[in-house]
């Protein structure tokens, strides 16, 4: 029985697949291709997260995360800037504030 993934995978997965006694297909994305896999394997990875948060879904989420920076180019540095500046002009989440609405007029 075939079963199709079209996604992308961590480098070993066909060399596991093969070590456990299947078959697989696949191939190198292409550079368009790499772009919009990554993102949908973001995705991915925050949903197996909000399903069951652990350190190991927290990894596969950071390391899909490293992969976007050096696609997208995007330094730790710019990363860090980038954070730093929204924490100055917008806060943080320290104190779990939770927007209920906003009221157009002050009555």
């Amino acid at each position: 029985m075939k079963k199709i993934y079209n996604k992308l995978v961590r480098d070993r997965i066909p060399e596991i697949i093969a070590e456990n006694g299947s078959q697989c297909r696949y191939h190198v994305a292409s550079p368009e291709e790499l772009e919009p896999a990554l993102l949908n394997k973001l995705r991915e990875e925050v949903e197996e997260f909000i399903e069951e948060p652990s350190v190991k879904e927290m990894a596969d989420i950071q390391e899909v995360l490293w992969r976007i920076q050096e696609v997208f180019n995007i330094t730790e540095y710019e990363v860090r800037d980038a954070t730093r500046q929204k924490a100055k002009e917008r806060g943080v989440f320290d104190e779990g504030y939770i927007l209920e609405c906003v009221l157009d007029e002050l009555l």
